[in-house]
């Protein structure tokens, strides 16, 4: 399942984000979205798990949680 991850601190790292995920199941890709022309962070992250029931474990416990201050926001990506 692919999960989009919204309101991330512009200073949260990529890996930051895959070992957040990863306390709650299986992470086989986790992608950082990227401004092109500046390189940083827009703040927004999709991260798949293989595991639908680990997936949906990490949105219930992860949703509306605090990381490096901001309180983001998990969902079911849009297809």
């Amino acid at each position: 399942m692919k999960l989009l991850v919204r309101n991330l601190a512009r200073t949260t790292a990529e890996h930051e984000i895959r070992a957040l995920f990863s306390t709650h199941g299986s992470v086989a890709e986790c992608t950082l979205v990227l401004d092109q022309e500046t390189g940083q962070s827009k703040g927004f992250a999709f991260v798949e798990m293989p595991n639908d029931d680990e997936a949906k474990a990490a949105i219930t416990a992860l949703n509306l949680t605090s990381l490096a201050k901001s309180k983001i926001r998990v969902k079911k990506a849009d297809a």
